[in-house]
């Protein structure tokens, strides 16, 4: 099977020949930037010119809806897009019935959605109470402050803060108890400067004055999360040399954090002029980590961990319950068909037992998800696996098998 037959595949195996790896890797655009930069271009007076926007399905779903006059805007499977929407035409007066897959219906929006009420807003469950599909109705500001819980998910804050500047008398938001994913608000509020909207952030209480958003260009970084499933790889491998081009040192993404993680896990980061190399270094024999502010690492973590037989103690991940699948207890399942040992504390907490890892010789389970077939492929370089449902990639990479190929990896 060739790589142009992986769309309609129900399963995709993976190999590594040589164990071997060398390659220059050019990483798709972040989406999280490029979902960010679109919704505040939306909000502009004047055309901005955005440059290298991601290819991932969630932004190409985002450009169709912000340009879609129907009622019925369908996000598929897209979180990001129905929450920063939701923002969007709440502030812009746009009536709308924002709906999603049977995934996405089943993802809790009632913070949001209860933050937007309180400022004005008339929103209907159409379905099941505080899950989508929602009904926007009408907006008559009633306040202009609000308080929103700070450990769910951080963008819910970030839909609030991107509409903030717009609405008349602007929004003072206080960030109620822990404040998660912390990196993905601070790279909201980075991104509205550089489109000339300021702010103040003391302690837990964020405020953005009533002002003009102005036209700008804004070129979007690499995507750090893309890079992780690299990291896995070059730790995986016995030996490599990986270049990714177009990374910042100075990155607006909290994924950015997989340089310091992957440190203790035996891959060492070198910048260079337009990217960074990936070499092996010697590995720790355990790791405690907290993901709280970079959540989208841990199942890359966890899969690497385990395949090197290190001991992780794997905190911060209250928010994967509720991620495209519940990304805790499906590692769970799919660890264990490779012998590796997991208990989760709580909906905070993942253990991951030290030992070896041992080919299942079964079809390892995506559950829709992107992030759980582009955590798992990396095993390719310690024996064959099989993969289900290749085509989940395009939510977020989808160049990722092409890419693997190019690096030397078999797929059929």
């Amino acid at each position: 099977m060739t790589l142009s037959h992986l769309k309609s595949a129900t399963s995709v195996a993976v190999h590594h020949p040589s164990r071997l790896l060398r390659a220059d890797i050019q990483l798709p655009a972040s989406k999280s930037e490029s979902n960010r930069a679109l919704i505040i271009a939306a909000l502009c007076q004047q055309a901005c010119e955005l440059t290298n926007l991601a290819e991932a399905r969630d932004t190409v779903t985002m450009q169709r809806l912000l340009g879609s006059p129907d009622l019925m805007l369908d996000v598929l499977d897209a979180g990001t897009t129905m929450r920063f929407l939701a923002a969007w035409c709440v502030a812009t007066h746009r009536q709308a019935v924002l709906t999603g897959s049977a995934r996405m219906k089943e993802r809790p929006i009632s913070v949001l959605v209860d933050a937007l009420r309180e400022l004005g807003a008339t929103i209907d469950y159409l379905e099941n109470e505080g899950y989508p599909p929602i009904k926007i109705q009408r907006f008559e500001l009633a306040r202009n402050q609000v308080a929103i819980r700070g450990d769910v998910s951080s963008q819910y804050i970030s839909a609030l803060l991107m509409v903030a500047p717009v609405l008349p008398g602007g929004l003072t938001l206080k960030l109620v108890g822990r404040v998660a994913s912390r990196p993905y608000i601070e790279m909201t509020l980075q991104l509205m400067e550089n489109f000339g909207v300021g702010h103040t952030w003391q302690d837990n209480t964020i405020q953005i004055a009533e002002q003009p958003y102005t036209a700008s260009t804004y070129a979007v970084e690499s995507d750090w999360s893309a890079a992780s499933y690299w990291f896995s790889m070059v730790a995986l491998a016995e030996e490599a040399e990986v270049r990714l081009l177009g990374l910042k040192s100075a990155s607006l993404q909290g994924d950015r954090e997989i340089v310091k993680i992957m440190a203790h896990l035996g891959v060492k980061t070198t910048f260079e002029a337009g990217g960074i190399l990936l070499t092996k270094i010697p590995a720790e024999p355990a790791l405690e980590w907290d993901f709280s502010h970079c959540p989208d690492l841990a199942q890359t973590i966890a899969v690497v961990g385990a395949a090197k037989g290190i001991g992780l103690k794997m905190k911060g991940l209250e928010s994967l319950r509720i991620k495209e699948t519940d990304r805790t207890a499906a590692l769970q399942a799919e660890l264990a068909r490779f012998g590796i040992a997991t208990e989760a504390i709580g909906d905070t907490e993942l253990h991951v037992a030290p030992g070896g890892i041992h080919p299942s010789g079964e079809l390892v389970r995506t559950y829709k998800d992107h992030r759980m077939a582009m955590a798992f492929a990396p095993l390719g370089l310690l024996f064959g696996i099989e993969i289900e449902r290749p085509e989940v990639v395009d939510k977020s990479y989808p160049r990722f098998w092409s890419d693997l190929a190019q690096a030397g990896f078999e797929i059929h």
